[in-house]
């Protein structure tokens, strides 16, 4: 009792930021309430993102926000998951794309192909863009992967087209962020790193996909609901607390 106990507590430092402008709302602020944990066990990750937080790095988070509460957590169900026609094709168009999973690295090219992304967002659907440094992209997506956090690399053309970071869980993969070369949108690989992510699961025997937030009405994640079955978690209970997930079907129901 008292190893699970130190393993679901460990070293922290807990913080809030002040308000900012939110990005999945107009005219809303957000806060986020943080816990930097230098040496996370995948108990404790697993603990709390089952709970409705979200990693990068050394840091855990969710929001907390002042009058809102339109941020649900959202999780697919491996188990009876339902391949559509259009997820079916589009497993078909890679089939000729290498796959690699890995300690989470950083190259040259994780750092252009990223700017790329983000460069083509900016331009296609007004996304606020600077060029990310070597140093910030190892604290967000190299740090604090311990023996959990893993990185799934796309190769197409004998070159990275797409980067997932993922982490393995006691019960489920936790999809922390995707980015890939816009001159690949044909393959769809952002419909087909999640495939992925489901069929890495069904051979581990994990039960979830941890998506992370549903906003309803922000674009940017109008590619969750698409699939199904899932269920979506209200509110960040307490460690102590079990997580109350219900099944909802978001193309058909309001959360």
């Amino acid at each position: 009792m008292n190893e699970k106990h130190n393993l679901l507590n460990p070293p922290s430092t807990d913080f809030s930021m002040l308000d900012y402008e939110c990005a999945y709302l107009p005219g809303r602020s957000v806060r986020m309430h943080y816990k930097y944990v230098p040496n996370a066990s995948k108990t404790f990750a697993s603990a709390v993102i089952s709970r409705g937080w979200r990693r990068f790095g050394k840091y855990y988070f969710h929001p907390i926000c002042q009058g809102c509460n339109e941020c649900k957590s959202v999780r697919i169900n491996v188990n009876d998951y339902h391949y559509t026609k259009s997820q079916r094709r589009a497993i078909r168009r890679n089939k000729e794309t290498q796959i690699i999973v890995q300690k989470p690295s950083m190259t040259q090219a994780h750092i252009n192909l990223y700017n790329k992304y983000h460069a083509h967002k900016h331009n296609k659907d007004d996304w606020t863009f600077r060029e990310i440094s070597q140093r910030e992209y190892h604290e967000n997506f190299v740090d604090g992967a311990q023996d959990f956090g893993k990185e799934v690399l796309y190769i197409r053309d004998e070159k990275l087209v797409g980067v997932d970071l993922i982490d393995i869980l006691d019960d489920g993969i936790s999809s922390i962020y995707f980015y890939y070369d816009p001159d690949y949108a044909k393959l769809s690989l952002g419909n087909y790193s999640l495939l992925y992510q489901i069929n890495l699961a069904d051979i581990l025997d994990l039960e979830w996909i941890y998506l992370g937030y549903w906003v309803d009405g922000c674009k940017a994640f109008a590619y969750k609901p698409k699939f199904q079955p899932q269920e979506l978690l209200d509110g960040f209970p307490d460690i102590k607390e079990e997580p109350k997930w219900k099944l909802i079907d978001l193309l058909k129901e309001k959360p």
